[in-house]
């Protein structure tokens, strides 16, 4: 029963902050961002937030640093939005996983390429 509450609040969280990002923050060094994934600990205590950014190494730090100095107005912001008890503490992570995937398609375009 908790993995099914913690992964409707994960979702919650991940609509809720990407709305804020894209709306909500006035920032110039925040570009391009997207939410890919929300994971929250069973205790609803902390909250995982996986972004991923459109840009190179300069712009991702930026707008990793960006995000996570108006890391009190999200979560302020997102205890409004969201009904819980305590807002969980958001942890942001870049999400290396688009340019993982879009790696492996190269290298396998490649294998197919030399045969």
């Amino acid at each position: 029963m908790s993995k099914i509450r913690t992964g409707r609040v994960g979702e919650q969280i991940k609509k809720e902050l990407s709305q804020l990002i894209q709306s909500g923050l006035k920032d110039p060094r925040v570009g391009f961002v997207t939410v890919t994934g929300v994971d929250v600990t069973n205790d609803l205590s902390q909250a995982k937030v996986y972004l991923s950014v459109f840009g190179d190494e300069e712009q991702k730090s930026d707008s990793l640093k960006a995000i996570e100095k108006a890391n009190g107005f999200l979560r302020s912001e997102l205890g409004k939005a969201i009904r819980l008890r305590h807002t969980p503490e958001l942890i942001f992570k870049i999400d290396e996983s688009v340019a993982y995937g879009s790696h492996i398609e190269k290298l396998l375009g490649e294998i197919g390429k030399t045969e």
